[in-house]
């Protein structure tokens, strides 16, 4: 049994600290939640992150680690209850952080383009089809990335799951749509249908406020 005083810093909105907490619940590890205000960040977070003052933050008996993907295989390599995040054969490990890797740098990037433009930047949608469209063949007949359970790359793939469906609505512009990505649908519909996931990610209701209220706030400013 590993001790444990466990604390994470995070926000409601956040895609990346819900990462942590998910895989927190797969494994049955207790812990504190923080939330943040991430336009007024506690003196804590910059003290525990103080070269991105991002959320989130992982404490473990008094240590810090910061960056979401680090964090997960933190988790899985202290706690070996629950469900496995990462497959102990080495090439699956590797193929799951590629697929990771694409969505944080290719896909979440092409998306904070197509925010910033008001979804009126062509090429961040080409590039956010681009990479549904791998990650639609990636599933093929699998129920998730994962194989029978979840693992490392439906866990980071949450945007897709919640935020990008958000995101599209409030600026207008539809990009995922079922009919076009089938197997992503099922996955979704599963991966939200998990009670974990279910019982730690904000709801649509609560994100599309969220949002809704950033965009009007950013307009009002223009």
């Amino acid at each position: 049994m590993v001790n444990q005083e466990v604390k994470v810093y995070g926000a409601q909105e956040s895609p990346f600290s819900k990462r942590v907490e998910i895989a927190l619940k797969l494994k049955g590890v207790e812990y504190e939640y923080v939330e943040e205000d991430l336009l007024m960040k506690s003196p804590e977070l910059l003290k525990y992150n103080p070269i991105h003052g991002k959320v989130p933050v992982f404490l473990h008996n008094g240590r810090t680690i910061a960056e979401s993907l680090v964090i997960l295989e933190y988790i899985d390599e202290t706690w070996e209850s629950g469900i496995s995040i990462l497959s102990k054969d080495p090439h699956e490990r590797a193929t799951s952080r590629f697929w990771t890797k694409l969505i944080d740098d290719k896909l979440l990037g092409a998306v904070w383009k197509f925010v910033k433009s008001h979804g009126k930047d062509q090429d961040a949608i080409v590039e956010i089809c681009e990479v549904l469209n791998m990650l639609e063949n990636e599933l093929k007949d699998k129920k998730f990335f994962g194989g029978e359970s979840i693992g490392l790359v439906d866990i980071v793939a949450n945007t897709v799951a919640l935020w990008l469906d958000v995101i599209q609505e409030v600026i207008g512009t539809e990009i995922f749509k079922k009919e076009m990505y089938p197997e992503l649908s099922k996955w979704i519909e599963e991966y939200m249908n998990c009670s974990i996931v279910k019982d730690t990610l904000p709801s649509r209701a609560h994100l599309l406020a969220f949002w809704q209220s950033r965009f009007q706030s950013a307009s009002a400013s223009k």
